[in-house]
């Protein structure tokens, strides 16, 4: 029997925040999946330091409860250390509600959830702090992006912060080349990335790039998850990203 979804219905009148969608249940899925929860479990064994993990782009918020609630269940220990970082400050107001409200009920074993900050991708964070990276990136094809004043308001004609959520540019890869570039700069030398795509994306060309030395180093990767469907730009997958 899987875990439980975090509840995230207090957000349902809210159309400024990305919503819970099959993106998400995917990084779910998978995070908490018996292969993937060895993974962890193994790779941050006690007595290693306490992981940190970043969510960038949390929208709801269900992913990082979800992680902060079933810490234990995930990583096989507690003191897992959850922060996420999103350029919508609704997003942030949301996360936060959204991790309170579930941890109210949970049980013992949960992790310890930090902040939730209103900031571009994870540039207030000094380098090299992140142990694990999760990020459900905009990653549907679209002209443009949307930019954003040093106030954190959305220039131009757009839709605004909700856009933000989906809309990626060229390929839909415009904001994922942003993380990918940074990952050296943002992971612990044990740290572990964990990013979705689209069929769109290009993904296996993605992957030789990061493999081929193209984002700072020969990372390696492996396709942890993926939906159901078979064909169609929104065949979705989850590559993991390691040193």
């Amino acid at each position: 029997m899987g875990l439980p979804t975090p509840d995230t219905s207090h957000l349902d009148s809210d159309e400024s925040i990305y919503p819970p969608s099959e993106d998400s249940y995917l990084l779910l899925d998978t995070l908490s999946s018996a292969s993937e929860s060895a993974y962890l479990a193994s790779h941050f064994a006690s007595p290693s330091p306490a992981p940190l993990v970043l969510e960038i782009g949390p929208g709801s918020g269900i992913v990082t409860s979800f992680i902060t609630t079933f810490a234990s269940e995930i990583f096989g220990r507690r003191d897992v250390l959850t922060l996420a970082a999103d350029v919508n400050p609704a997003a942030c107001s949301g996360t936060a509600q959204t991790v309170g409200r579930n941890l109210k009920d949970a049980e013992k074993g949960h992790g310890i959830f930090l902040d939730a900050l209103w900031v571009d991708l994870d540039s207030c964070l000094r380098g090299g702090e992140v142990d694990v990276l999760v990020f459900n990136p905009p990653y549907v094809p679209t002209e443009s992006v949307p930019v954003f004043d040093e106030n954190g308001n959305c220039k131009g004609e757009s839709e605004g912060m909700i856009e933000a959520a989906w809309a990626g540019g060229k390929d839909g890869m415009e904001v994922t080349e942003r993380v990918l570039k940074g990952l050296e700069r943002c992971l612990s030398k044990r740290g572990v990335a964990y990013v979705l795509f689209c069929a769109q994306n290009r993904v296996q060309e993605v992957i030789g790039r990061l493999e081929g030395g193209e984002y700072g180093r020969n990372w390696k990767c492996d396709i942890v998850g993926r939906t159901g469907k078979t064909a169609g730009w929104e065949k979705l997958c989850i590559v993991r990203i390691t040193r």
